[in-house]
Protein backbone atom coordinates (compact mmCIF):
# COMPACT_ATOMS: atom_id res chain seq x y z
CA UNK A 1 0.00 0.00 0.00
CA UNK A 2 1.66 3.23 -1.22
CA UNK A 3 1.67 6.80 1.04
CA UNK A 4 -1.74 8.13 -0.78
CA UNK A 5 -3.96 4.91 -0.34
CA UNK A 6 -3.04 5.43 3.49
CA UNK A 7 -3.76 8.47 4.24
CA UNK A 8 -6.71 7.99 1.70
CA UNK A 9 -8.06 5.41 4.63
CA UNK A 10 -6.73 7.48 7.94
CA UNK A 11 -9.66 9.94 6.36
CA UNK A 12 -12.04 7.69 5.56
CA UNK A 13 -12.09 6.19 8.78
CA UNK A 14 -11.65 9.51 10.49
CA UNK A 15 -15.27 9.63 8.86
CA UNK A 16 -16.78 6.18 9.49
CA UNK A 17 -16.31 6.05 5.69
CA UNK A 18 -18.40 8.70 4.51
CA UNK A 19 -16.50 9.91 1.13
CA UNK A 20 -18.07 13.22 1.01
CA UNK A 21 -17.33 13.82 4.54
CA UNK A 22 -13.52 12.93 3.63
CA UNK A 23 -12.68 14.67 1.01
CA UNK A 24 -14.63 17.47 2.44
CA UNK A 25 -11.90 16.94 5.57
CA UNK A 26 -8.89 16.61 3.54
CA UNK A 27 -9.19 19.96 1.82
CA UNK A 28 -10.88 21.82 4.59
CA UNK A 29 -8.43 20.61 7.33
CA UNK A 30 -4.65 22.66 6.95
CA UNK A 31 -2.15 19.65 6.69
CA UNK A 32 0.52 21.28 9.14
CA UNK A 33 0.87 18.69 11.64
CA UNK A 34 2.43 15.22 11.58
CA UNK A 35 -0.41 12.51 11.45
CA UNK A 36 2.12 10.19 13.66
CA UNK A 37 2.34 12.42 16.19
CA UNK A 38 -1.10 13.62 16.17
CA UNK A 39 -2.07 9.69 16.92
CA UNK A 40 0.75 9.67 19.69
CA UNK A 41 -0.75 12.19 21.10
CA UNK A 42 -4.43 10.72 20.58
CA UNK A 43 -3.13 7.43 21.58
CA UNK A 44 -2.17 9.26 25.33
CA UNK A 45 -5.56 10.30 26.58
CA UNK A 46 -7.86 8.01 24.73
CA UNK A 47 -9.78 5.34 26.75
CA UNK A 48 -8.65 6.86 30.19
CA UNK A 49 -11.13 5.56 32.95
CA UNK A 50 -11.38 5.09 36.60
CA UNK A 51 -9.50 1.36 37.25
CA UNK A 52 -12.97 -0.21 38.99
CA UNK A 53 -15.01 1.45 35.88
CA UNK A 54 -12.32 -0.17 33.40
CA UNK A 55 -11.93 -3.50 34.77
CA UNK A 56 -15.68 -3.77 34.88
CA UNK A 57 -16.03 -2.65 31.58
CA UNK A 58 -13.23 -5.61 30.79
CA UNK A 59 -14.89 -8.11 32.52
CA UNK A 60 -18.51 -7.66 30.68
CA UNK A 61 -16.40 -7.75 27.26
CA UNK A 62 -17.13 -4.01 26.47
CA UNK A 63 -14.95 -3.08 23.61
CA UNK A 64 -12.26 -0.82 23.31
CA UNK A 65 -12.94 2.68 24.25
CA UNK A 66 -11.79 4.65 21.38
CA UNK A 67 -12.63 8.10 22.90
CA UNK A 68 -11.17 10.70 25.12
CA UNK A 69 -12.98 10.61 28.44
CA UNK A 70 -13.32 12.55 31.45
CA UNK A 71 -9.82 10.90 32.50
CA UNK A 72 -8.27 11.79 29.71
CA UNK A 73 -9.49 15.40 29.71
CA UNK A 74 -7.94 15.71 33.02
CA UNK A 75 -4.93 14.61 32.02
CA UNK A 76 -4.76 16.94 28.90
CA UNK A 77 -5.14 19.32 31.05
CA UNK A 78 -2.34 18.88 33.53
CA UNK A 79 -0.24 18.50 30.54
CA UNK A 80 -1.39 21.76 29.07
CA UNK A 81 -0.89 23.34 32.74
CA UNK A 82 -5.02 24.47 33.01
CA UNK A 83 -7.44 23.82 35.55
CA UNK A 84 -9.79 21.64 33.99
CA UNK A 85 -12.58 24.69 35.19
CA UNK A 86 -10.60 27.16 33.27
CA UNK A 87 -12.61 28.75 30.25
CA UNK A 88 -9.87 27.84 28.03
CA UNK A 89 -10.84 24.23 27.98
CA UNK A 90 -14.58 25.27 26.68
CA UNK A 91 -12.53 27.49 23.84
CA UNK A 92 -10.58 24.09 23.03
CA UNK A 93 -13.63 21.97 23.21
CA UNK A 94 -15.16 24.82 20.48
CA UNK A 95 -12.00 24.34 18.39
CA UNK A 96 -12.69 20.60 18.35
CA UNK A 97 -16.87 21.14 18.20
CA UNK A 98 -17.20 18.54 20.93
CA UNK A 99 -20.66 17.29 20.75
CA UNK A 100 -20.86 16.53 24.55
CA UNK A 101 -18.94 17.83 27.56
CA UNK A 102 -16.42 16.05 29.01
CA UNK A 103 -15.34 13.89 25.90
CA UNK A 104 -13.75 14.13 22.41
CA UNK A 105 -14.40 11.53 19.81
CA UNK A 106 -11.61 10.67 17.42
CA UNK A 107 -12.67 12.42 15.02
CA UNK A 108 -13.25 16.02 17.26
CA UNK A 109 -9.80 15.95 18.72
CA UNK A 110 -7.69 15.48 15.38
CA UNK A 111 -9.89 18.13 13.72
CA UNK A 112 -9.62 20.08 16.96
CA UNK A 113 -5.70 19.56 16.79
CA UNK A 114 -5.50 20.12 13.11
CA UNK A 115 -7.50 23.53 12.83
CA UNK A 116 -4.87 24.74 15.46
CA UNK A 117 -1.89 23.44 13.99
CA UNK A 118 0.02 21.38 16.93
CA UNK A 119 0.78 17.83 17.08
CA UNK A 120 2.96 18.11 20.18
CA UNK A 121 1.98 18.72 23.94
CA UNK A 122 4.69 21.42 23.54
CA UNK A 123 2.80 23.44 20.75
CA UNK A 124 -0.53 22.68 21.93
CA UNK A 125 0.88 24.49 26.03
CA UNK A 126 2.26 27.29 23.32
CA UNK A 127 -0.89 27.97 21.83
CA UNK A 128 -2.77 28.46 24.89
CA UNK A 129 -2.58 32.43 25.05
CA UNK A 130 -3.56 32.42 21.30
CA UNK A 131 -6.82 29.98 22.63
CA UNK A 132 -7.41 32.45 25.53
CA UNK A 133 -6.74 35.50 22.94
CA UNK A 134 -9.81 34.45 20.99
CA UNK A 135 -12.32 35.58 23.45
CA UNK A 136 -11.54 38.80 22.66
CA UNK A 137 -12.54 38.53 18.81
CA UNK A 138 -16.47 39.36 19.42
CA UNK A 139 -17.35 37.02 16.44
CA UNK A 140 -15.55 34.42 17.91
CA UNK A 141 -16.92 34.94 21.72
CA UNK A 142 -20.39 34.93 20.29
CA UNK A 143 -20.05 31.39 18.30
CA UNK A 144 -18.02 30.17 21.52
CA UNK A 145 -20.97 31.55 23.41
CA UNK A 146 -23.58 29.38 21.15
CA UNK A 147 -21.78 26.64 21.29
CA UNK A 148 -21.62 26.30 25.03
CA UNK A 149 -24.88 26.18 26.00
CA UNK A 150 -25.29 23.35 23.13
CA UNK A 151 -22.31 21.57 24.28
CA UNK A 152 -23.02 21.53 28.03
CA UNK A 153 -27.01 20.15 27.48
CA UNK A 154 -27.48 16.61 28.04
CA UNK A 155 -27.48 14.45 25.20
CA UNK A 156 -30.68 14.88 23.28
CA UNK A 157 -32.45 17.06 25.79
CA UNK A 158 -33.65 20.77 24.94
CA UNK A 159 -33.16 21.91 28.73
CA UNK A 160 -30.72 22.59 30.74
CA UNK A 161 -29.89 21.72 34.62
CA UNK A 162 -30.34 25.77 35.90
CA UNK A 163 -27.04 25.14 37.99
CA UNK A 164 -25.46 24.07 34.92
CA UNK A 165 -26.89 27.12 32.29
CA UNK A 166 -25.77 29.51 36.02
CA UNK A 167 -21.95 27.97 35.64
CA UNK A 168 -21.93 28.40 31.75
CA UNK A 169 -23.11 32.41 32.35
CA UNK A 170 -20.73 32.73 34.89
CA UNK A 171 -17.96 31.38 33.39
CA UNK A 172 -18.92 33.02 29.68
CA UNK A 173 -20.02 36.93 30.74
CA UNK A 174 -16.99 37.25 33.66
CA UNK A 175 -15.07 37.36 30.58
CA UNK A 176 -16.68 40.62 29.36
CA UNK A 177 -16.83 42.26 33.25
CA UNK A 178 -20.98 42.57 33.90
CA UNK A 179 -22.21 44.50 35.95
CA UNK A 180 -25.43 43.08 36.08
CA UNK A 181 -24.39 39.10 36.22
CA UNK A 182 -25.24 38.10 39.38
CA UNK A 183 -28.66 39.98 38.98
CA UNK A 184 -29.11 38.23 36.17
CA UNK A 185 -28.50 34.75 38.25
CA UNK A 186 -30.61 35.79 41.01
CA UNK A 187 -33.47 36.55 39.07
CA UNK A 188 -33.05 33.29 37.07
CA UNK A 189 -33.33 31.51 40.21
CA UNK A 190 -36.10 33.53 42.03
CA UNK A 191 -38.01 32.80 38.45
CA UNK A 192 -37.52 29.34 38.89
CA UNK A 193 -38.60 28.10 41.98
CA UNK A 194 -41.77 27.38 41.38
CA UNK A 195 -41.31 26.09 38.00
CA UNK A 196 -38.79 23.35 38.42
CA UNK A 197 -34.97 23.85 38.05
CA UNK A 198 -34.65 23.54 34.49
CA UNK A 199 -33.34 26.64 31.23
CA UNK A 200 -35.06 25.29 28.28
CA UNK A 201 -33.24 26.60 24.87
CA UNK A 202 -34.34 26.33 21.16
Amino acid sequence: MNRSEKVAIEYLNLCDWDVEASIDYFYDTPVLVDDALLEELYNRYKGKLFPNLLHFLLIVGYPDIDMILVDGITLLCNDLEVDPQDIIMLVISWHMNASTMCEYSKMEFLRGLQELSVDTVEKFRDKISYIRSELNDEKKFHDIYNFAFSWAKEKGQKSMALDTAIGMWRLLIAEKKCPLLDHWCQFLQDMTNNQGRTVKFA
